[in-house]
């Protein structure tokens, strides 16, 4: 038997969904070359289809699935936007039992830099009798958050909508409660001061504003992993970073909040509950 090569080529034409594939395939090799026709509707998706496929087809494509299961899977993944956040897991359940002691029975909770989406969806799926309005000022975040609705099935989570709390009036008019996990720390300080003011304009009396993350505080030693932490936020982006608790209370009460009620979380965070006054 010949130790050369086999320089046969085959090319294999595929039509999954919208996209069209053709395949190069040399010898007994993986696919080496992926050709690929996109419909103009597909041009402003947010990845790089020749980029992500035969990274994908490689690491996807098991030698002992067909060529067409693999694509699929493929195609699959390109068209679903869900964000994954890994902290999402570890602290979700510690922030819900938070809240069902902190939120209303019914009415609407407005989230606030809703980010994957993880969370929302997470919450809406036990606390049944409310209904959760996401929002954040990335796009992106959006996708990734109407996925995890499509995904979860949950029908308490309305449409996410476009926020920035840094910019008021917000576009959202009315809210029973508002969440903020994981925000303030890395957003700029305006984001914070637009925050308090955006709630105070739209919660009524006794309404609940919750904000989870870590903090500095006063009189007590900030823990070593968040100091770190702290000074790679800034490193990264000088306007972020964990800030000092009794800034943000300030901010808070000057605005019409009440003096906050705080709980020690997992992993040196903080759960902090303001209320409108």
């Amino acid at each position: 038997m010949s130790d050369k090569p086999n320089t046969s080529i085959a090319v294999i034409g595929i039509d999954i969904g919208k996209i069209s594939f053709r395949i190069a395939l040399q010898g007994r090799r993986r696919p080496d070359r992926v050709e690929l026709g996109v419909p103009a509707s597909l041009a402003g998706a947010p990845y790089s289809i020749a980029t992500l496929l035969p990274h994908s087809i490689a690491t996807l494509l098991p030698r002992s699935a067909s060529l067409e299961q693999g694509l699929r899977e493929c195609v699959r993944q390109m068209s679903d936007h869900r964000q994954h956040a890994p902290a999402t897991s570890r602290n979700r359940d510690s922030i819900l039992d938070v809240l069902r002691s902190v939120l209303p029975m019914t009415g609407v909770v407005l989230e606030i830099a809703s980010g994957t989406g993880q969370h929302v969806v997470h919450f809406a799926q036990s606390l049944a009798g409310l209904f959760f309005q996401p929002s954040d000022p990335d796009p992106d975040a959006l996708l990734s958050v109407s996925a995890w609705v499509k995904a979860t099935r949950v029908t308490n989570v309305l449409t996410p909508v476009i926020l920035d709390a840094s910019q008021l009036p917000w576009p959202i008019v009315s809210a029973d409660a508002i969440i903020c996990i994981n925000m303030v720390h890395i957003a700029p300080w305006d984001a914070t001061v637009g925050l308090m003011k955006g709630a105070a304009a739209i919660l009524p009396p006794g309404s609940p504003l919750y904000l989870y993350g870590p903090y500095k505080r006063e009189g007590i030693r900030t823990a070593p992993s968040n100091e770190a932490f702290d000074r790679n936020l800034r490193d990264h982006e000088p306007s972020w970073g964990l800030r000092d608790l009794e800034a943000v209370a300030a901010i808070a009460q000057s605005v019409g909040f009440s003096v906050p009620v705080v709980a020690e979380m997992p992993a040196n965070n903080l759960s902090v509950v303001f209320r409108r006054m």
